[in-house]
Order: C-alpha cells, then structure tokens, then sequence
C-alpha cells in the first residue's frame, strides 16, 4: 500500500463507502531499512563515520612523528606498547575513545532520534500516519543502537587495521603478563569490543529517556555526556566507597582485566549487570513518559 502521504492515496480513500475502515497496516509502518537508510543518509551519521576513521589514523601519525614512548617507571602502559603491533594500537585507541568519544557518539545517536522529530515538527505526523507510539520507540532505539553498535565495532577493527600498516601485525603484549598469541591477541581485543559496548547502553538508554522527553536534540545528547563526566568526576573521589561502586561509569575499564594472563571476569560481569539495570530502568521510564506524552511539537 502507498504511504498516506502520496499523491492520490487520500482521494482513493475517500471513495470507499461510508464506514469502511481504511485498507491500513500499523505494523507495516516505519519499517526498519527506511528508517536505518534514513539515518545513515544524514549528515551527523556521516561525520561521525569519518571523525572514527580519522582517529586512528592521526593518532598513528603522531606516534610516528613524536618517536617510541618511553617506558613508565612502574612498567609499561597501553600507551607504551601502542607501537609495538597493530593489536596493541588498536587497544590502545579504544583505551583513548571509551572515556569520551564513543560516549558523545552513542549519546549523539541515541539522543538525536526522537528529539530530531519534535525540532522539525515532524513527530505528530509520524503519529498522526498513525505510527504506533510503542512501535515509533523500537525502530527508532532498534537503529539508533545499531549505529552506535556500529561505530564501536568499526573503531577497534580500523584502528587494527591501521596500526598494522604502521606498526607491523605482532600479536598483543599485555602491561601485566607478557604476551599473546595472534589468536588469542583478537579473542582479547573481541572482550573488549563486547564488553565497551554492554557497558555504552547506559549513556544510549539515559540519551534515549532524555530524547524523548524534549524536544532539543542537542539537550538529550548533552545532558547524557554531562552524567558521565559526573559520574567519572565522583568515581575519583575515594572517599564515596563502597557507594561509588554504584556510580554507572565505575566499571568502565574493567576490560582492562582482559589483557592479564588469565581473564578475570569478576568486575566485567558486575559492570555488565550494572549497566543492564540502569539501561532497563531509563528504557522503561522512557517507554511510560512517551506512551503518556501529549505530544503537540
């Protein structure tokens, strides 16, 4: 069926015998691959796609320029071994990006997707189509997480890529314990990926509560930023223990348990049951506040 928005659709309707409801489908509406094309075909998606292949390759350039870091006196760090193979690059970026870049990305996709709607007074015709409020919901935080998913898979696998064209394919050495296998180099650098991702649906659920509660996009993507540089300023303060263990970025680099000879998963797993709280509890609250919202932008 054409969209209710074509040309002539309306017309046709109106032909139908009094009391026929319209020929309609809510299910059939916002389809998923419209929605995804119509999100990687706006110009933020594409910059943020371009900001995450420059990284590496600016950061691999000034490890070239600036020489071989040298080596801290408690022993070597991520960024003491970031030119010895191109795992070890690729840990290191992802090191650098956690603590703010793919924040402000997963806040800027997930944020950004309904907020958008309200600013261009385009929500209420999207609900007027009419486009299920719940179903709105999932499409828009289905693709939103994708793209972000997106983005922090694409990082560490350029990043790869790149510090082994700079830097050579040796397989990883941890700061800890020595060195891995090849094999074992991507089996570690996969925990990280996964683990960095569990622990963004924080700020994305957060960004997505905040996105559907306003109708600035640059609000729900900043106020989600902000509860991250909160959270991390008083997971600094020792004196919060063991209060600050609750704090949603306390966890964040337990990844970092990853490179030690053996995995120690004890952190990892209290970081993701953690961060799956949280997500659940901004998801539901968003899901209510939008079911119940008059919305009139």
């Amino acid at each position: 069926m054409s969209a209710p928005t074509f040309r002539g659709v309306h017309q046709r309707l109106a032909q139908k015998p009094p009391g026929t409801p319209p020929d309609f489908r809510p299910g059939r509406t916002l389809r998923l691959r419209v929605e995804f094309v119509r999100q990687l075909r706006r110009r933020r998606t594409q910059i943020a796609v371009l900001v995450v292949l420059a990284l590496p390759i600016i950061v691999a350039l000034a490890f070239k320029l600036g020489g071989t870091p040298d080596q801290g006196r408690d022993g070597p760090t991520l960024v003491d071994l970031a030119t010895t193979g191109g795992s070890n690059f690729a840990l290191f970026v992802e090191f650098a990006a956690t603590g703010f870049l793919l924040v402000v990305l997963v806040a800027l996709f997930c944020g950004d997707t309904v907020a958008s709607e309200a600013s261009w007074a385009s929500l209420r015709y999207l609900l007027a189509i009419p486009v299920p409020r719940a179903r709105l919901l999932r499409q828009k935080l289905t693709v939103a997480l994708a793209l972000s998913f997106g983005v922090q898979l694409l990082l560490p696998v350029w990043a790869l890529a790149v510090g082994t064209v700079f830097f050579g394919g040796a397989p990883a050495k941890s700061p800890v314990s020595g060195s891995f296998t090849g094999s074992e180099s991507l089996w570690r650098l996969g925990i990280v990926v996964v683990y960095v991702c569990g622990q963004s649906l924080v700020v994305a659920a957060l960004a997505f509560l905040l996105s559907v509660s306003v109708d600035n996009p640059l609000g729900a993507v900043g106020g989600a930023t902000l509860l991250v540089v909160v959270s991390n300023i008083l997971d600094q303060i020792t004196a919060l223990d063991p209060y600050r263990r609750y704090l949603p970025t306390h966890f964040n680099y337990s990844w970092l348990d990853a490179l030690n000879q053996k995995v120690v998963w004890d952190d990892m797993m209290r970081g993701t049951g953690l961060a799956l709280i949280y997500a659940a509890v901004f998801l539901a609250i968003a899901w209510l506040r939008f079911e119940r919202k008059d919305i009139t932008s």
